[in-house]
């Protein structure tokens, strides 16, 4: 396996991303991860395809003034390492990796905040290892398990990633997500700066291939398992998705049914924002869940 890391000078002087770096050698690869706040409950915060931590980048600060609040880079995103090869990718890799982080940083006392990949590959792990979690924020996310009707958005999304695949133009592809405004162009250039070239871009390229949309593929057995082990979970879980996800959006109502806890909390819309609603409305997703550990004790 051919491992990549991006030279630091690409993270310098980003927007609103002035946090410390740490880093975590797992099997392979150097980690990177956000370790902001303090205290005995832990926020992990998991980003999706093909973001990385600069996407929790407006809801740390307020998080981390009352908690303390993790936000890592999966393998092939951020200041994290990368595999140069398709083919080194998997499900399994990155269940790995984001399960060897939290057993080594021994993290315990979880509230999970994940998103698209972050949500369907933090939710696994959450439903295997439930001792080390104490509550669930749930953002656009979705646990496929190749038996159901992926949306036409998402299909489509999967078509082009195929097509253009290492090609890809990650702050372009963030910013057509943006609803209402323009992306500043420094924004949508943090975005790129994990990927000094091409090569660098095998994780965000395959990334929507890996999501099961044929119950024989690699996680779906896997996320099925998760929505059985889900199906019984007791303790408190948020749901909140935005008003304007194309892809991802008609999954709010399936985990409202499927955590016999959500119906304890608000029912939550974030309006005015689009598959990456951390990037738009981060303040107000951050003050939601706030408001969410209070009321569950944290």
């Amino acid at each position: 396996m051919t491992v990549l890391r991006t030279p630091e000078d690409r993270f310098h002087n980003l927007p609103e991303y002035d946090f410390a770096a740490n880093f975590l050698q797992v099997g392979d690869t150097r980690m990177h991860y956000i370790d902001e706040g303090r205290g005995d409950e832990t926020l992990l915060c998991l980003h999706g395809e093909p973001t990385w931590s600069y996407l929790y980048r407006k809801m740390i600060p307020p998080l981390a003034a009352r908690f303390r609040v993790l936000a890592p880079d999966m393998v092939g995103f951020g200041k994290s390492d990368k595999y140069a090869a398709l083919e080194d990718y998997s499900f399994q890799m990155h269940y790995d990796k984001l399960l060897g982080l939290i057993e080594a940083l021994d993290l315990r006392n979880i509230t999970l905040i994940g998103q698209d990949w972050g949500g369907s590959l933090g939710l696994t792990i959450a439903a295997n290892h439930s001792a080390r979690f104490a509550r669930l924020v749930v953002l656009n996310t979705f646990l496929p398990t190749g038996e159901e009707k992926m949306s036409s958005a998402f299909m489509q999304w999967r078509a082009f990633s195929q097509k253009v695949g290492q090609r890809m133009q990650v702050g372009r592809l963030v910013a057509q997500t943006i609803t209402g405004c323009e992306l500043p162009a420094e924004i949508i250039a943090a975005y790129d700066a994990p990927f000094p070239d091409e090569s660098y871009k095998a994780g965000a390229a395959v990334f929507p291939s890996l999501v099961p949309i044929r119950p024989e593929m690699p996680g779906a057995a896997e996320m099925k398992v998760a929505r059985a082990k889900l199906a019984h979970w007791r303790k408190p879980a948020q749901i909140m998705f935005s008003d304007s996800d194309p892809i991802l959006g008609g999954a709010a109502g399936f985990f409202r049914r499927l955590f016999p806890t959500a119906g304890d909390q608000p029912e939550i819309t974030i309006r005015g924002a689009g598959h990456f609603l951390q990037e738009e409305k981060g303040a107000e997703i951050a003050a939601e869940v706030l408001a969410f550990l209070e009321r569950t004790g944290a």
